[in-house]
């Protein structure tokens, strides 16, 4: 079957992967109603499309944090990706390599930081999450320093794992082949089976509660490397991130995997963006699966998105030519979405080119 959307992965990757590990990367927290949210949410906003520009030569290079990357389009963090494919991290690094964008590699990855450097050249991101003990906290960031990574995507809306009902029923556990590669020295790399979900007691066990605004202060302190903080929703939330000095805000609900009836990322953008003032870049992650959702995010005050599901779907399904096939689809996708709407570079994208369920009815535009 010739694939010809992102979403035709997640039905192929069901078939292939064993139900434990499908569910771990499918699912999302109790209900699920802002899983199914993050998608449908992108449905309710439309296009303004704009008329007869020269849409002969279209420039979808962007910068994020001054590295110049060929499209808006980045891999978000995923955690064991080796579950879905025997190579794991390495083959989403060099996907995203060769496509010219930006990977954000996972602390619970299923390759270390080094072996993820090893592919070769690219930019890249490490997801911090802040363990109890800090040691391994100031270790973990310098290793990722010293491997060449960029910047550190510190996720903040995880002092508790969520309520992910699939995993506790089939009793979610690392495969005992693999191990978290990032901690494997450290006695921290193993992940048992438990009554629950195995990694929502792993998470119990290491995963600092105390976290607060005052450790992103003492995150700079022991890094020179920018931060993002990831899963920011709210107006105020962002307001204290600008005042705690951080690089940028990545809007994000966890893919939905933690606190469920919080609003699609989609939804929540939008408050975040004028929070922040244009003091630092905000990005999207959650429901992402064409290149018309990359064209409302940007419309939407984003400088750029990042997918998770969808790398994992392709990688389950076709390895690294699967992960490689999702970014082109989906640039494919967002450059004729800007031909349509009228777009020749992304800066010409506007507020103007979407209606939102919140708008007033435009009687006439703006002039």
């Amino acid at each position: 079957m010739e694939i010809t959307n992102v979403m035709e992965y997640q039905e192929i990757a069901r078939q292939k992967l064993p139900k434990m590990v499908y569910d771990y990367y499918a699912s999302g927290a109790e209900d699920q109603w802002t899983l199914r949210e993050n998608r449908n949410a992108f449905s309710r906003i439309l296009f303004r499309p704009r008329i007869l520009i020269d849409v002969s030569k279209i420039d979808i290079s962007t910068t994020v944090l001054g590295f110049n990357i060929s499209m808006p389009i980045m891999v978000a963090p995923t955690a064991m990706q080796k579950m879905a494919h025997p190579e794991g991290e390495y083959a989403t690094a060099r996907a995203a390599s060769a496509a010219g964008t930006i990977m954000t590699l996972s602390s619970w990855s299923t390759s270390s930081v080094e072996e993820v450097a090893s592919t070769g050249p690219g930019i890249r991101f490490f997801q911090l999450y802040v363990y109890k003990d800090r040691n391994v906290v100031a270790q973990l960031v310098k290793r990722a320093e010293r491997a060449g990574f960029k910047a550190i995507a510190l996720t903040v809306d995880t002092p508790r794992l969520g309520r992910r009902e699939a995993d506790i029923k089939n009793r979610f556990a690392l495969p005992p082949y693999l191990t978290l590669k990032n901690f494997e020295g450290l006695d921290l790399g193993k992940m048992h089976k438990t009554n629950d979900s195995g990694l929502a007691s792993y998470a119990a066990g290491q995963v600092d509660r105390t976290l607060s605004w005052k450790d992103v202060k003492w995150l700079q302190t022991i890094t020179d490397l920018p931060i993002l903080v990831k899963g920011v929703i709210t107006a105020e939330d962002t307001r204290l991130a600008v005042e705690a000095g951080v690089a940028g805000i990545i809007v994000s609900n966890h893919g939905a995997r933690q606190l469920d009836y919080v609003p699609a990322t989609i939804m929540a953008l939008e408050e975040v963006v004028k929070a922040a003032q244009g003091r630092i870049p905000v990005f999207l992650d959650g429901g992402v699966r064409r290149g018309t959702d990359v064209f409302k995010a940007l419309a939407l005050g984003a400088s750029g998105i990042f997918i998770g599901r969808p790398v994992l779907f392709s990688l389950a399904a076709e390895g690294e030519a699967g992960v490689r096939k999702v970014l082109q689809m989906l640039r494919d996708e967002f450059e004729l979405t800007m031909a349509l709407s009228g777009c020749r570079s992304l800066k010409e994208i506007t507020r103007d080119h979407v209606v939102t369920e919140w708008d007033r009815p435009r009687i006439a535009p703006r002039l």
